[in-house]
């Protein structure tokens, strides 16, 4: 990550230690198996951030320096093209783990970009190394972490990436929703890029979902599901 960016585009509060004792989301997150012991080993500070829509977590190539815990947000991992283009590869969200690939020592292999506004936990490399080599509680949850982001890879291949445009948007839709019926939605421009279709199209498909009655738009990009219909699409071609 560049200064101007860190400057201008991501307001970083430094706070010393970050709570993760008591973290809300502490269970679903990186540390969740740690113990109180485990916590004395952390002696570097970890920074809650947060990131504006459109700032960058890390960019493809950067050298590995972190890991950030997603704690509020939503967070897509970009893919460019040679033709200039770009393809999400997929969409992080509450208590998923960014830049896992920094556990490894190996530069980032997308660029992660803030969709909404994002709180995150900045883990820098070192602590991880150090709890990796003094126990073994964060081990398992590095596992798991790898299994979830092959796991994820593989239904954007298969869910987001196949079947018909309606069928494609109708699955987005379904991923992103709350036990509410609700979701916070995007720019079309990010819908086409995470579904394999075009802007103009991811436009067109919502319009006609909405005046038939399967989304209620809110408030812009925040909607209401019609969660049977959506899923009747969804099963479809």
């Amino acid at each position: 990550m560049d200064m101007s960016v860190k400057k201008t585009s991501i307001n970083a509060a430094w706070r010393g230690l970050a709570n993760c004792r008591g973290c809300g989301i502490r269970d679903s997150a990186l540390f969740a198996d740690l113990t109180e012991p485990d916590f004395k080993l952390i002696h570097l500070p970890i920074d809650e951030m947060t990131v504006a829509p459109g700032a960058a977590l890390y960019h493809v190539g950067d050298e590995p320096a972190a890991l950030y815990t997603v704690r509020g947000g939503l967070v897509k991992l970009v893919q460019y093209l040679p033709n200039g283009g770009q393809r999400i590869v997929r969409l992080l969200r509450t208590g998923d783990t960014a830049g896992l690939e920094a556990a490894l020592g190996e530069p980032y292999r997308h660029t992660a970009i803030a969709i909404h506004p994002v709180l995150t936990c900045r883990i820098p490399r070192a602590v991880i190394q150090r709890l990796s080599e003094e126990t073994q509680h964060l081990h398992q949850q590095l596992m798991r972490r790898w299994h979830q982001a092959v796991e994820r890879a593989d239904a954007f291949l298969v869910e987001l990436g196949t079947g018909s445009a309606r069928a494609r948007v109708a699955r987005l839709f379904l991923t992103l929703v709350d036990d509410r019926g609700e979701c916070d939605f995007f720019g079309r421009e990010d819908v086409g890029a995470v579904l394999g279709i075009t802007t103009e199209t991811a436009s067109r498909v919502v319009a006609e979902l909405k005046r038939q009655g399967l989304l209620e738009e809110l408030r812009p990009n925040r909607f209401r599901c019609d969660l049977d219909g959506l899923q009747d699409l969804a099963d479809g071609p």
